[in-house]
């Protein structure tokens, strides 16, 4: 169980994923903001509209939830279903924005709560898994992140599958 002091840790993380989304996506042709890794999968424009909408209705609602008085409360069901952006450079450039202002509150929220380490062993019951703690919320945000992130560049990437030749044998994430 991460202790109070290590928030930091995951702070250090979650406050720069906007800003890695912003230099990695702004402005680039929608040929690498829609691209995909393949049927079903979804585009890095995509993957910023499903974080921003998680920021809205996961991470600080559940959080929330755990840490009402008298004991383990429900946490909020959350759509997981695929998003719709496609094709709209704009409409990305406005997403970067709000997943960025939401992460900001979002942080600003986590931090005015000091948490104690009690408090990230208190509990919630997810409709999945059951009895969830604090603290598995607050690592999981960190991890859900760092995936998407990993799924960005893997989507990218794959964009240039035929165009890299004999050099996939040495390019993993490729065939990923």
């Amino acid at each position: 169980m991460m202790a109070a002091a290590d928030l930091s840790l995951h702070t250090a993380v979650l406050e720069r994923t906007p800003g890695v989304l912003r230099a990695l996506l702004l402005d680039l042709p929608s040929e690498w903001a829609d691209g995909t890794e393949g049927p079903g999968s979804w585009s890095p424009a995509m993957v910023v509209e499903h974080m921003a909408g998680e920021e809205r209705a996961n991470w600080i609602p559940r959080a929330r939830s755990i840490l009402k008085p008298g004991g383990p409360r429900a946490l909020p069901a959350i759509d997981r279903v695929a998003p719709s952006t496609r094709g709209d450079p704009r409409a990305l450039a406005m997403l970067l924005e709000e997943f960025a202002v939401l992460r900001r509150e979002s942080l600003s929220t986590v931090a005015s709560w000091t948490l104690a380490r009690e408090d990230l062993e208190r509990e919630g019951e997810h409709p999945e898994f059951g009895r969830v703690t604090l603290g598995q919320l607050l690592a999981t945000w960190v991890a859900h992140d760092l995936g998407h992130l990993a799924q960005i560049a893997r989507a990218m990437a794959k964009q240039q599958r035929e165009a890299v030749g004999p050099w996939r044998a040495y390019l993993p994430i490729m065939d990923r």
